[in-house]
């Protein structure tokens, strides 16, 4: 499966923006770790771009994930990718555990893409500027972006074997070229 495929599935399955651009921030953090981690750029990036695709229609456990697993291999998807959107929710972890590169960086990324996203969305400058500290005061408001959660930020840093600050910082470096697509262009 190819990019302009899974956008167009993407599209078909998903109509919320917030949701499109959570994963659209999800393919750009994967693409940047696949160059950091020496994986597949393309292949990272559609996993990113539909590790959710299936949430709009099955956002309770188990469904979600599972079936967008079906919907996925119906639609050609390599097994590959099928797997990585399979892994990056904790129930699925006795079948399809985070024990690659992909998997991992897809765990890592999810929460903390939307994280910085809400961060950059009370700034005016956006991600202009932006540092890990900026993100990392905000992890300690638990009434902001009260939904993401801050342990599966962590242990995504962990899952990678790099500090907090630097994963921080590669996300939202992963994210600039993204801004405009993200509607996270400096007031």
């Amino acid at each position: 499966m190819n990019r302009e495929e899974a956008w167009n599935l993407l599209c078909e399955f998903v109509e919320d923006d917030s949701l499109r651009k959570h994963n659209l921030a999800a393919e750009a953090a994967m693409r940047h770790y696949a160059g950091i981690l020496g994986g597949d750029v393309e292949q990272w990036g559609v996993v990113g771009l539909l590790h959710d695709f299936d949430y709009e229609r099955w956002p309770t456990p188990p469904e979600h994930t599972r079936e967008g697993a079906k919907v996925l291999r119906e639609r050609g998807a390599h097994e590959e990718i099928v797997g990585a959107v399979l892994s990056h929710v904790d129930y699925n972890q006795d079948d399809y555990p985070r024990d690659r590169p992909l998997r991992k960086a897809l765990a890592a990324v999810d929460e903390l893409s939307s994280f910085i996203i809400a961060v950059a969305l009370v700034r005016p400058t956006r991600l202009d500027g932006m540092k890990p500290k900026s993100v990392k005061k905000k992890l300690k408001t638990p009434a902001f972006a009260a939904a993401v959660s801050r342990d599966d930020i962590n242990q995504g840093a962990e899952l990678l074997g790099i500090p907090l600050d630097e994963h921080i910082t590669n996300c939202i470096e992963a994210l600039r070229p993204a801004a405009g697509e993200l509607g996270l262009l400096p007031e």
